[in-house]
């Protein structure tokens, strides 16, 4: 009796790299709400990240690392974020 093997070999595709021109090294990929999103691409208004940056978004964020303030702060959650945000604040008023 003969036993007959296969082997069946599969590529997965890698997540691009970041692109290092154009400035692009120091670009990342931000938390923004999906509203906001669609608004600026309809008005070319900018949107505020998470972690406070400001900006018209014309790039694809796939592209970026994750912004690991933005990915901080969205790890808080609401309550978390609100309280850091509240404590901020009175620091700086302080």
């Amino acid at each position: 009796m003969r036993t007959k093997t296969t082997t069946d070999t599969r590529t997965i595709p890698e997540a691009p790299a970041p692109t290092t021109e154009d400035g692009d090294h120091d670009r990342f990929a931000h938390y923004v709400e999906k509203d906001k999103i669609v608004e600026s691409a309809v008005t070319g208004m900018p949107v505020i990240a998470l972690c406070g940056k400001v900006w018209v978004p014309s790039r694809d964020p796939s592209r970026y690392p994750l912004c690991p303030e933005c990915q901080r702060l969205y790890d808080l959650g609401p309550d978390g974020r609100q309280r850091e945000w509240a404590d901020r604040l009175e620091s700086e008023d302080g």
